[in-house]
């Protein structure tokens, strides 16, 4: 009888753990929505969506022929565009509630000095994304459209539509966001094994290559724009390698430690 029980008392004690990891994931992810769906209430309140999408064509309608102003060539546009940045912001806005969600979920499941290492690089990263978002907006769009505009003929009147520059935008902020990331990424191929500190070092003239590498793809085929990615990846990857090494006595487990 204990034998055929024993299926059973397997499945149960199997079960149960999963049924209630996925009750947890669904009540984070739920946690994670109401958060942006609050911050997009209130974005949508005040400045509204207009006024939002105005702040973001401020840096390209400052370099426009005076007069001239964006334009929407589908009907729907005007409406679904500004909705699309107010949800964007609200996004960025509740990114920290977003993260700590996810670092609630994952944590249990981790040693105690693997959790010392995991918070500070959750804020970090964080912190690191809306600085290159910041950088990208405050710095690089004036220096590219500044580019743009004065290789623009007489004969045309610059009218850009608000969905492409939507999403010229938003593949400008995840490239500048993501590229920011380079200390987090480092210090983690650095704690993972998978290099060490002395390997990085080697590196760094390759990295340096790669950076305007990258750079020079992502960006438009302007010498500002790249060297407005590619000197801070160089930068970011020395913070990175000396980080790494920090974190790396800082996070061993106390059977690592020497």
């Amino acid at each position: 009888m204990s034998n055929d029980s024993k299926p059973d008392d397997e499945l149960a004690g199997t079960e149960q753990p999963f049924v209630s990891h996925l009750i947890e994931l669904r009540d984070r992810l739920v946690r994670a929505a109401i958060a942006v769906g609050l911050a997009f209430g209130v974005l949508a309140i005040f400045p509204g969506p207009s006024a939002l999408y105005d702040l973001l064509a401020q840096p390209l309608v400052a370099q426009l022929p005076v007069g001239s102003t964006l334009i929407a060539t589908s009907v729907i546009s005007p409406f679904l565009v500004p909705l699309k940045i107010t949800l964007m912001a609200a996004f960025l806005i509740a990114l920290p509630v977003v993260l700590y969600q996810v670092w609630a979920f994952v944590a249990p499941g981790l040693y105690s000095h693997e959790k010392r290492l995991v918070l500070p690089l959750v804020f970090s990263s964080t912190v690191l994304f809306f600085i290159g978002v910041a950088f990208c907006y405050f710095f690089v769009f004036g220096q590219v459209f500044k580019f743009i505009q004065s290789f623009a003929p007489k004969s045309i009147t610059a009218a850009p539509d608000i969905e492409a520059y939507l999403s010229f935008v938003m593949s400008m902020f995840i490239a500048f966001g993501a590229a920011f990331e380079v200390p987090v990424v480092v210090v983690m191929l650095c704690r993972m094994g998978l290099v060490t500190v002395e390997q990085l070092r080697e590196f760094r003239g390759y990295f340096i290559v790669l950076a305007f590498v990258i750079a020079a793809i992502i960006t438009p085929p302007d010498v500002v724009s790249q060297l407005a990615l590619a000197i801070p990846m160089c930068i970011l990857y020395e913070v990175g390698v000396f980080a790494a090494g920090y974190f790396n006595r800082f996070s061993k487990a106390p059977d690592e430690a020497t």
